[in-house]
């Protein structure tokens, strides 16, 4: 089956952990061609709502949709249309950034695997290096190709836990360029940062997740940090 989704809608999604609740009736709907920004302080719950993006946590009541797909109906193949990238950037030290992205590749049963890889060595900026280990790369590599990873299947939904990272500048404008170009082709993009200046600009729209409740950031003509800090003192 192929299947593909134009919609990620969140409907007053709640999850509890025990006794902590990490998401409090959130709601939120991005579509098609859409960067949206997840904003917030360190245990607002942002990235417990990129793993209820990427089905890889149920939440306790509400619910998640992608397109008109649940991620129950959905199953397999609704998940091969999503990439993420986490704290844990799921690449294998002892392998090579080849090995990595080949297995990957095998794994999403992408069709012309070895070109597919041998670009996505490229889009990393690691020409030369790709039959490493990458236990001897900079952690601003590993971050480039765990990117790399996560888009080898050109997945719709693509979910990027504090993507800037380790990144130097040049590597920073180059994701953008990347984030860009994936918003072009169609794909809805959903990014966690603390980089504000990295999204101003970049995000289509903003929105603030603190103490486990999503609120949108209204646009206008500040900076989008100065807004952020208006709005987390309301």
């Amino acid at each position: 089956m192929t299947l593909d989704f134009s919609s990620l809608t969140f409907a007053d999604v709640t999850l509890d952990f025990r006794r902590r609740r990490a998401l409090n009736r959130v709601s939120l709907s991005i579509k098609s061609g859409e960067i949206v920004a997840v904003l917030g302080p360190n245990g607002a719950g942002k990235t417990t709502l990129l793993f209820v993006a990427a089905t890889l946590l149920t939440p306790t009541s509400g619910a998640v949709r992608f397109g008109e797909w649940t991620a129950a109906g959905g199953g397999d193949d609704l998940r091969r249309r999503i990439g993420l990238v986490g704290h844990d950037l799921y690449v294998y030290s002892d392998l090579s950034a080849v090995q990595n992205l080949r297995f990957f590749a095998n794994l999403y049963q992408v069709e012309g695997a070895n070109g597919r890889v041998e670009s996505a060595v490229r889009q990393a900026g690691l020409d030369g290096r790709g039959h490493e280990s990458i236990a001897t790369f900079s952690r601003g590599m590993r971050q480039r190709l765990a990117i790399e990873r996560a888009l080898i299947h050109d997945p719709r939904l693509v979910l990027l836990d504090e993507p800037f990272t380790g990144l130097d500048e040049a590597s920073a404008e180059r994701l953008k360029t990347r984030l860009r170009t994936l918003r072009e082709q169609g794909c809805m993009i959903v990014v966690t940062t603390h980089d504000i200046e990295a999204v101003d600009g970049l995000a289509d729209r903003a929105v603030l997740l603190l103490d486990g409740r999503l609120s949108p950031i209204e646009a206008g003509p500040t900076p989008l940090r100065e807004r952020y800090r208006q709005q987390c003192s309301v």
